[in-house]
């Protein structure tokens, strides 16, 4: 492959990730329509006896660039947080479970036209109406139910633990307690930094995390109003043993698994990206994961782990970075005979 770096990397821990991925790739539906299940047969097998990690994704896989490959990247991390399994005083943020009447409706069973598109909500009398929003839920739309899961002490914190799809609650006795995304109610995610500066609010370099948290802490009368202006919500389950777990149930690796659209990247394709965090960044990823603001081809969201450091890295990345798919060959041939895609 042809990207500057790439003679140097250390493919090693992506080799690993991929493996895991494997039994997905092996039978799940693929979104984006690039990939086949039977596609991805002969490079997992490879990939178990494979001792030269870099060399394996050079012979088994055909780097692909969607477009330019340019697209926006941030970094997402495992928050730790103060938290309670039961409510107590000091802790009044619930976490809630996935609630059974929230009902994922595929669309493409009815139409051709919608494949690949689902929508969520909830049944009214006869009708499919749109879930609860986060004013609603935050408004106690939930209580009362038995679908408190935890508790948080801090609603901005348990805010962004949201955004990050898990976390670890701190417990008051010293334990810790992992939590996991089990669901989201089908809002639309919106983004409270980007409407912190179009307010003029916040600069464009204050609209990190640590600065938008700033920002609701010093005005706590308006903060509940921009919170809710983030319609979208998510449930959590607790996750026993490693973690936090993406979106093909394996857990994640830290510089490895990255999140993305599934429409346009297959959940579990290594990819070469190429970007700065700030310093220069390259690296063989694997696509693990997704989440509700990563939209569109080549939008990525880097995983970087726990602790203050990951924190620190993740809350203030935003960048533009090239992106290189590696997928198997019949899939290159599929997509070279279909758009204007290049090999790189």
């Amino acid at each position: 492959m042809q990207q500057p770096g790439w003679a140097q990397a250390d493919a090693t821990a992506a080799l690993a990730a991929f493996r895991k991925t494997c039994p997905a790739l092996l039978k799940r539906t693929d979104a984006s329509g690039l990939t086949q299940p039977g596609d991805w047969a002969a490079a997992c097998t490879a990939a178990k006896t494979a001792t030269d990690a870099r060399g394996f994704f050079e012979t088994a896989l055909v780097p692909v660039r969607i477009g330019d490959g340019r697209g926006l990247n941030t970094g997402y991390y495992e928050p730790e947080i103060a938290g309670s399994r039961t409510a107590a005083p000091g802790y009044a943020v619930p976490f809630y479970r996935r609630p059974a009447d929230l009902i994922e409706v595929d669309l493409g069973l009815f139409s051709d036209s919608l494949k690949g598109k689902k929508v969520r909500g909830r049944v009214d009398g006869t009708a499919l109406v749109p879930y609860y929003d986060r004013a609603a839920i935050t408004g106690g739309a939930l209580a009362g139910r038995g679908l408190e899961l935890a508790w948080a002490a801090d609603p901005y914190e348990a805010f962004f633990l949201e955004i990050q799809g898990s976390g670890r609650l701190l417990l008051p006795d010293g334990s810790v307690m992992r939590i996991g995304f089990d669901g989201q109610n089908g809002r639309d995610y919106v983004a409270i930094g980007k409407l912190l500066r179009d307010r003029g609010a916040l600069a464009p370099g204050q609209a990190t995390m640590d600065g938008i948290i700033g920002w609701l802490r010093a005005h706590p009368d308006e903060a509940p109003a921009i919170l809710n202006a983030n319609g979208s919500y998510v449930f959590f389950r607790e996750v026993k043993g490693d973690g936090p777990i993406g979106a093909l149930g394996q857990a994640l690796t830290p510089q490895v698994s990255v999140a993305a659209d599934p429409r346009y990247v297959p959940l579990g394709a290594p990819l070469w990206l190429d970007t700065r965090v700030p310093a220069p960044f390259a690296r063989l990823m694997v696509a693990q994961d997704t989440g509700g603001a990563i939209k569109g081809a080549n939008r990525l969201d880097i995983f970087w782990g726990a602790g203050a450091d990951a924190r620190k890295t993740a809350g203030g990345l935003s960048t533009t970075g090239t992106t290189v798919l590696l997928l198997p060959p019949a899939a290159a041939a599929r997509l070279f005979q279909n758009g204007p895609q290049t090999r790189r």
